[in-house]
């Protein structure tokens, strides 16, 4: 029984990341935390143009400034789930909307009901769909 749920939690993770990478290929670029989470997402065959949120000595406003150089309509949002996460989600939104950027974080809220108390970060997405997959066969 345990199996055939857990099959079905994967299976939906799984159609989640096919539709984040088709949104990436149109060259939607995603806003991520740091470079582990960038490589988490590349194993999950995500790949694309990536936005650091919090890399080394980077600001908020440095993060805002680098998003509208890209000069897209759109960003994806992908922080992690922990308390800070959602908070910058938050903030990103607010200003994101202020700057006439559409903040997309469906993937985000969707990831995080399906994983939400058991992965806390973006980067942990990989290593967890690994667990899924043993715990399935």
């Amino acid at each position: 029984m345990l199996s055939s749920k857990l099959e079905k939690k994967m299976e939906k993770i799984l159609k989640l990341l096919e539709r984040l990478g088709k949104e990436t290929v149109k060259g939607i670029p995603i806003i991520v935390e740091g470079k582990n989470d960038v490589y988490a997402l590349q194993k999950l065959d995500i790949k694309g143009d990536f936005i650091l949120a919090k890399a080394a000595g980077k600001s908020f406003l440095d993060t805002l400034s680098e998003v509208e150089k890209k000069e897209k309509q759109e960003v994806i949002l992908l922080m992690d789930f922990d308390k800070r996460g959602k908070e910058w989600t938050k903030r990103l939104t607010q200003h994101l909307e202020k700057m006439k950027i559409k903040p997309n974080s469906l993937f985000w809220r969707e990831l995080l009901s399906l994983v939400g108390r058991e992965v806390k970060d973006v980067e942990g997405l990989a290593t967890y769909m690994e667990t899924l997959r043993k715990k399935c066969r």
